[in-house]
């Protein structure tokens, strides 16, 4: 078992080294992150603030948090 365990480790490495080899010939070019990635973010930053700033300033949410003077007890039935 120990031969099959290290050929499949020494194959996986191999796979590894290949690949970071055929990378190190290519020349660099950028890919959608590159390209995009700050106005992704900042897209997303202006729409998460819009809603954000809506909801804490038109939905009508009461932000008070304690429920002092707002719970009041009931009555028991018999």
């Amino acid at each position: 078992m120990f031969p099959v365990a290290r050929a499949a480790l020494n194959l996986t490495a191999r796979g590894i080294q290949h690949t970071a080899v055929r990378r190190a010939h290519r020349k660099y070019e950028p890919d959608f992150h590159d390209k995009y990635g700050n106005l992704v973010l900042l897209g997303g930053a202006t729409v998460f603030t819009t809603v954000w700033g809506y909801v804490f300033t038109q939905a009508g949410i009461e932000w008070g948090l304690s429920p002092v003077g707002r719970i009041t007890p009931k009555e028991w039935r018999e």
